[in-house]
């Protein structure tokens, strides 16, 4: 697997990189304006080396919904969902964009173009916060988390301190924490990634999903008590097993 850095000559202009939900917090920090413009995030980007090497005007934001396993390693199984919703950054409209966007769709995927990709970003990020180190200290599913009565408080309580972080950086989601619940519970028996890279022994991205929350909640000056109890859980077990 070659490096960053390795693979930089072939950044050439005019060309984009897509920007995935777990390097969300890039856009705070990207010189547009965000609270945390010219700031590193140590979660996703320690030292601020993607910053540098990948300018963030040619990143696109991108939020992937299918469901899949994996089922071995380059080999995923895909379980249901088609749709990769794209935007830009800044929340502007580009051709570059529509290119991307064209070529998805003649791959036969949904691929909508949104103008507020990071109020996307948080949508789905507002559940993975929990329901993915959840699920890798449990072992259950979705909707085995989203409907047990005292999971259930815990989940609506991680959802609302990351709701609150998002708040902070301008970020108002356009749905309610008990909508997202509801469509957690809706994708039914699914088995988060975290869960999967657990019982496959790979790394869990505790980091991009949940320490990242944290770290943007303590720059923003918000407690974040029922986050920070997961999270240490889930570092705890990711320590043990590598004993």
């Amino acid at each position: 697997e070659p490096s960053l850095h390795e693979r930089r000559a072939t950044f050439l202009p005019g060309r984009c990189q897509r920007q995935g939900v777990h390097q969300l917090p890039r856009r705070e920090r990207s010189g547009q304006g965000g609270p945390f413009d010219g700031s590193s995030i140590e979660s996703v980007d320690p030292g601020g080396v993607i910053a540098h090497a990948i300018d963030s005007s040619r990143v696109i934001g991108c939020v992937v919904y299918p469901s899949t396993v994996i089922v071995e390693p380059g080999v995923i199984e895909h379980i249901e969902g088609n749709r990769f919703s794209i935007g830009e950054l800044d929340g502007t409209s580009s051709e570059r964009c529509k290119r991307l966007a064209a070529s998805l769709i003649s791959a036969g995927l949904r691929a909508p173009i949104r103008g507020h990709i990071r109020h996307d970003m948080w949508i789905k990020l507002l559940g993975n916060v929990v329901f993915n180190p959840m699920s890798a200290l449990t072992g259950a599913t979705l909707v085995e988390m989203a409907t047990h009565p005292e999971s259930s408080d815990i989940v609506r309580a991680v959802m609302a301190e990351a709701d609150a972080v998002a708040e902070g950086l301008g970020v108002r989601l356009p749905l309610t924490i008990d909508q997202r619940m509801d469509g957690a519970r809706k994708v039914g028996a699914h088995r988060t990634s975290m869960l999967q890279d657990l019982e496959s022994g790979r790394p869990m991205e505790l980091e991009s999903v949940v320490g990242v929350v944290i770290e943007l909640g303590e720059k923003l000056g918000l407690p974040m008590p029922h986050t920070r109890t997961l999270y240490s859980c889930a570092r705890l077990l990711d320590q043990v097993r590598t004993q």
